[in-house]
């Protein structure tokens, strides 16, 4: 454990978090009886009682069931509202239901949902991502683990060269080839993987993050199809580019002839044009996923003018069959009416300014507090996205953030904040504003964790 990370939890009081623990538990559990009855109906018939297991996994004693979710407010089963911050892990990043939207679906579902034939909107929708993002030319997906994997697999047709590139303690969805772990500086397939059977370190290569260094001596020997990566680290705590590394980098992709794959399914938080627009990125390839249709399940990959070029080369060239990328109901007509909607009348640099503003009162609000009780710990902020971590110098790859890790005392928080009509994300200290948060939400919600700091970590 690093001085940084020891100095983070000296205040801490194993036998008080436990005291605290069992109390928000058993006023959760009191508070939510018809959550608590839906879950027992959904264990007879739900593998571990979520439709998807990772649904478990919130600090509660019993799935939190919901009746109703609006711009950035939950109402649950059992009547309760909430403040959403977690705003579906950046899926509903820009509110529950926007009615520009929800317009878009009713009136395309009865015009036809999915027909595996083109329309006016994925012309319209193509046209503005260009202008947005900069790279001329897209292709659609369902989901960005969807767009992740056929990206890499157009980089590996286009290249003729076998590996992947990622930065240690990534994450791009439940492709394959990211679930590689640096274990004492040796790459390893993550231990973790349900079913695995090939051994994924034989076609995917791992570095930290801002290490230059061993970036250039991964790429060196001209074997590696793309990088993929996120502009700022994300899932494992936010993890920021130092000065330069993305200038550099790039350089070094170039110089050995590697495809830059750009991520920016949770970093779109940064502006309309994402991370890579406000800070001048060239991608080769770049994914969005998430909440590019408002929430309806979607994701875009874009290419730049060469790499468009060569991908159709590549299929042109190849035997007839399937590509082995492409789902039936990818781009489907639903879907690209929600974009559009999405797109032209949600997603705007009005709602940015009001996110980002809000973000920086929530940024601004948490390190105040953190001063005042001398916690030890930092914030981190990527437009309308902030994280609070548990050391007093930002981490600056995978392995640092992953040792700042403190499960028990995040499941405590989170479960303090939901207690108290707060909703986080609950698989780190993530939180969204969207453009139905106000200035009040957010004060509620410093207001919330230094509550629970008195509670249990002051002195």
């Amino acid at each position: 454990m690093t001085q940084n990370h020891t100095s983070a939890f000296r205040h801490l009081d194993p036998q008080r978090l436990t005291t605290v623990r069992e109390r928000e538990r058993a006023a959760y559990a009191a508070a939510n009886p018809t959550s608590h009855a839906l879950s027992q109906r959904a264990a007879k018939h739900l593998m571990f009682g979520v439709p998807l297991h990772w649904m478990n996994d919130w600090s509660t004693p019993f799935p939190l069931h919901l009746a109703h979710a609006q711009g950035a407010q939950l109402t649950d089963a059992d009547g309760h509202r909430y403040v959403d911050f977690c705003l579906g892990d950046t899926g509903a990043m820009f509110g529950h239901s926007p009615p520009a939207i929800a317009r878009a679906i009713a009136a395309q579902a009865a015009q036809g949902i999915t027909t595996m034939l083109p329309g006016e909107d994925g012309v319209w929708v193509a046209e503005e991502l260009a202008r947005r993002f900069g790279l001329p030319v897209w292709q659609f997906a369902l989901s960005a683990s969807d767009a992740n994997r056929f990206a890499i697999r157009w980089a590996r047709a286009l290249t003729g060269r076998t590996q992947v590139l990622i930065f240690n303690g990534c994450y791009h969805g439940t492709v394959d080839d990211v679930f590689v772990d640096l274990v004492d500086g040796q790459p390893r397939t993550r231990d973790s993987l349900l079913g695995q059977v090939v051994d994924i370190t034989r076609t995917t290569r791992s570095v930290e993050f801002n290490d230059l260094a061993a970036l250039e001596a991964a790429l060196a020997d001209g074997q590696v199809a793309c990088l993929l990566a996120e502009p700022a680290m994300t899932n494992i705590g936010m993890v920021l580019p130092e000065p330069g590394f993305w200038e550099a980098a790039q350089a070094l992709c170039r110089r050995y002839g590697t495809l830059l794959l750009i991520d920016e399914t949770h970093t779109i938080s940064t502006g309309p044009g994402g991370y890579t627009r406000a800070h001048g990125l060239q991608p080769d390839l770049l994914v969005l996923g998430k909440p590019v249709a408002g929430g309806v399940p979607c994701a875009v990959y874009g290419f730049s003018a060469e790499a468009a070029a060569r991908a159709e080369a590549a299929k042109r060239n190849a035997p007839p069959g399937h590509s082995g990328i492409g789902t039936t109901l990818t781009a489907n007509l639903l879907t690209m009416a929600a974009m559009r909607a999405n797109l032209a009348e949600v997603m705007t640099d009005a709602a940015y300014a009001h996110m980002s503003t809000l973000a920086t009162r929530l940024a601004n609000g948490l390190r105040a507090m953190i001063a005042r009780h001398n916690l030890g710990w930092c914030v981190t902020q990527v437009g309308a996205r902030t994280e609070f971590q548990f050391t007093p110098t930002p981490p600056r790859n995978g392995s640092e953030a992953d040792r700042i890790l403190n499960p028990v005392l995040e499941q405590n928080i989170h479960l303090y904040l939901l207690n108290r009509g707060l909703v986080i994300t609950p698989f780190h200290n993530m939180m969204l504003v969207c453009p139905d948060t106000t200035a009040d939400d957010v004060d509620r919600l410093v207001a919330g964790m230094e509550a629970f700091v008195v509670d249990t970590i002051a002195p």
